[in-house]
């Protein structure tokens, strides 16, 4: 069976009852945890962005410390876990700032890291990959809030 375009389900929700897409929207949220997530961040975050980044920080400093530091497999092995969910929430708010935000918490969270993350080659290139997806944000942002970003990336890659 294929699933119906985007355009055809739009058309289709226009003609739905308010219950009627209360209904759907919830059987929706049960089958997999991202689209609850994402309902949660739509509902909850979407109106309070800084609180939204807030949690998140919150989040990503607690997975830090929780890192196993017996050997660099399992130090990559969580740091791209950390990298993962960290991205999924980025995705849900769809903001260039927040994005920046929390790549750039990211990176100095992994600068911090100890033991240091420069001495293998896999985290390192994500660390480099990461400061360049926040040049590239730069780029798209005003001048005044790149300025700002500017500065914090300035002092990772010291």
């Amino acid at each position: 069976m294929k699933a119906s375009s985007i355009s055809q389900i739009k058309k289709e929700l226009k003609f739905a009852s308010k219950e009627e897409l209360i209904e759907i929207v919830l059987r929706i949220g049960k089958y997999k945890v991202e689209n609850k997530e994402l309902l949660s961040y739509l509902l909850f975050d979407s109106s309070d962005e800084q609180g939204y980044i807030d949690k998140i920080k919150v989040y990503m400093d607690f997975q830090f410390e929780i890192i196993n530091r017996e050997n660099y497999y399992f130090i990559k092995k969580s740091v791209r876990k950390i990298l993962r969910v960290t991205k999924r929430f980025i995705k849900y708010s769809k903001n260039i700032e927040t994005e920046t935000t929390l790549l750039i918490h990211f990176c100095k969270n992994l600068e911090e890291m100890d033991p240091s993350y420069k001495y293998n080659q896999v985290l390192l290139n994500m660390y480099f990959r990461q400061l360049s997806l926040i040049e590239k944000n730069l780029e798209k942002m005003h001048e005044d809030l790149s300025y700002d970003f500017r500065r914090e990336v300035d002092l990772l890659i010291k």
